[in-house]
């Protein structure tokens, strides 16, 4: 069955994507929550136009992350936490700290486009987390864990 995706969905595809799953998964999951709508003849001539529109916009978007992403590459930011002697810190760096650090410097960037690379921050050091500017566009930051 092929269904147009009103939203992004994780594991299947993003928003006016045309993708083909089992008819159960359309019937019963993704058309009720209004998460997509059958691909019927008129629905793809819909698609077809909303995308050619959107193009223009999506262009300018994805040069304006690379030119950030750019940015970020070259900036190193350092976070505060409290520390032991022995440079363990009491409880870890979150992603959260890491988007309130970028927010500080003049970013605009959403605490959920941040993803840590390691599993735990848990010490004084050096660490690089990534960061989701578009769809196509993901960037590695660096920062820095120092104590307080």
């Amino acid at each position: 069955m092929e269904v147009i995706l009103k939203q992004d969905v994780d594991h299947l595809g993003y928003k006016d994507e045309l993708v083909t799953v089992k008819n159960g998964y359309g019937r019963n999951f993704l058309i009720p929550r209004k998460f997509a709508v059958e691909a019927s003849e008129s629905n793809k001539k819909t698609l077809a136009e909303v995308v050619k529109q959107r193009r223009h916009k999506e262009e300018k978007l994805k040069k304006e992350a690379e030119a950030l992403a750019a940015k970020l590459a070259t900036v190193v930011i350092k976070v505060g936490a409290k520390a032991g002697a022995e440079g363990k810190i009491f409880g870890s760096v979150t992603s959260l700290q890491l988007a309130n650090a970028l927010m500080a410097l003049g970013y605009n960037i959403d605490r959920k486009a941040v993803s840590l690379k390691a599993d735990h921050v848990k010490n004084l050091g050096t660490y690089q987390a990534n960061v989701k500017l578009h769809k196509e566009v993901v960037t590695a930051v660096n920062f820095e864990v120092v104590a307080e």
